[in-house]
């Protein structure tokens, strides 16, 4: 088996390389956006792509499936130990419901769909799958997960990661106006986003103060959530970058270089 290992390495790394280097070119075209939009205040903001900061506030009250804490916002990982390959996730899932973010001068409504949430996790644990505390075994049988028994035969991950009522944001997405969006939200019960009372009318006095909506975009399609500066995320990007610019060419002239000499000496597997 072990002489099947250096060609599969070597294969993986010649298909790797340009996957990299595509990404890298990405993450420098994502960086240069940020650098040349200005961060702009909700209530002046125009429509299109567009940067704001701000505080969260929540639309709906929901509860995290790992913390039980409440939130705005949440989404989870679970994740598979598979050897020397490190983990392996096989289940990702997301709350999805929008919320607004506000700055001294107004509010907006986020749709979260479809974002590059960079947020920082506020779980992270590991555990042997056949003694999951019950939050987890929980969570896995109202999913349903047809293979959680099969995953539960060995060590498992899971990471939670939220955004309260109050963390500050940095939010770069398409601004929409806000009709256009909430046409069909507007018209559900205000009870089906978990809300009542007086809290009913808190939702329904911000969704009229609302500026406009804040999604992916059709024609862009860049849309990040972030608790990092626009500072920390220019840095982050540009590493990023740098490291896949030159790390992809290197795997491809590694591949290559093994299969250009495995060909010029006949033995394709020493």
């Amino acid at each position: 088996m072990a002489g099947f290992e250096l060609p599969l390495y070597a294969t993986l790394a010649l298909g790797a390389g340009p996957v990299l280097f595509h990404r890298g070119f990405r993450d420098l075209r994502v960086r240069r956006l940020i650098q040349n939009t200005p961060t702009a205040k909700i209530r002046s903001m125009a429509m299109g792509l567009v940067e704001i900061c701000g505080q969260v506030v929540a639309r709906s009250t929901q509860t995290a499936p790992f913390s039980a804490r409440p939130c705005a916002y949440w989404e989870l990982d679970i994740a598979t130990l598979t050897g020397r390959r490190g983990w392996s996730i096989v289940h990702r899932n997301r709350s999805g419901h929008p919320f607004f973010v506000r700055d001294d001068t107004g509010v907006a409504m986020v749709y979260p769909q479809g974002a590059d949430c960079r947020i920082g996790f506020g779980v992270t644990e590991e555990c042997v799958g056949l003694t999951l505390p019950e939050c987890y075994a929980q969570y896995m049988s109202e999913q349903d997960l047809a293979m959680r028994h099969v995953w539960r035969l060995g060590t498992m991950r899971f990471r939670e990661r939220i955004l309260e009522e109050g963390f500050c944001v940095y939010v770069l997405g398409t601004a929409v106006p806000r009709g256009r969006v909430l046409t069909v939200s507007e018209g559900e019960p205000l009870a089906a986003t978990g809300t009542g009372g007086w809290a009913a009318g808190r939702v329904q006095g911000l969704i009229e103060d609302a500026t406009g909506v804040i999604r992916r975009g059709e024609n862009d399609p860049t849309f990040i959530i972030s608790q990092q500066s626009e500072r920390d995320l220019t840095t982050g990007l540009g590493l990023n970058a740098m490291l896949k610019l030159v790390g992809g060419p290197a795997l491809t002239t590694a591949g290559l270089g093994y299969w250009l000499h495995a060909l010029a000496s006949g033995h394709l597997f020493r």
